[in-house]
């Protein structure tokens, strides 16, 4: 038997630094010795990531296509937050319906149930969260995510305008402006 491994494949699909759940959390919602380590997972992240030959298409997917969360082509979803901003488009987030098969037990988790996990338990990680509700990382995620999106919105309440799609040369100068860029 011959195990082949890809090694054309990305560092942030087999490295354990892209796996640091404090790339995932935003830095209000560390802990001071969570944010103190926090330097040094984003400096290695960066490095990684900078060196990667799929940067470019990766950054602009995640800027201009898809909402994701964590660390994503040297950026945070801060920093895509703030390049979304300063380009003026604004990216549909992820569908929250319910994804694959329901779980055994009591069914579906509810966003109620993960938020106030999150507020009774705020120092637990997001695995931690899901152990306790029985559900998975990636659901305490989605609705975490969720939460913040309605949090934003309630912020914000702006008329959908036409939406303007930026091209690839745009979403590079808007990271060169952010303090990300520099260490990319």
């Amino acid at each position: 038997m011959t195990i082949v491994t890809d090694i054309d494949a990305p560092p942030c699909t087999r490295e354990p630094v892209f796996r640091d759940e404090r790339l995932y959390l935003g830095a209000h919602e560390l802990d001071a010795a969570s944010r103190a380590g926090m330097g040094e997972v984003l400096a290695q992240a960066h490095r990684r990531c900078a060196g990667c030959p799929l940067l470019v298409d990766c950054l602009y997917r995640a800027v201009v296509e898809v909402d994701v969360s964590g660390f994503v082509a040297c950026t945070t979803e801060a920093d895509r937050a703030a390049i979304r901003d300063s380009l003026g488009i604004v990216v549909d987030a992820a569908p929250t319906g319910s994804y694959g098969p329901a779980r055994s037990g009591a069914g579906p988790v509810s966003h109620e149930a993960v938020l106030t996990a999150r507020t009774t338990h705020p120092k637990d990680t997001c695995q931690q969260l899901a152990e306790r509700l029985g559900c998975s990382t990636s659901t305490i995620k989605r609705h975490l995510r969720r939460a913040r999106a309605e949090a934003a919105q309630a912020d914000v309440q702006v008329a959908p305008s036409p939406r303007r799609v930026p091209t690839v040369d745009d979403v590079l100068d808007a990271f060169d402006t952010l303090d990300a860029a520099r260490l990319a």
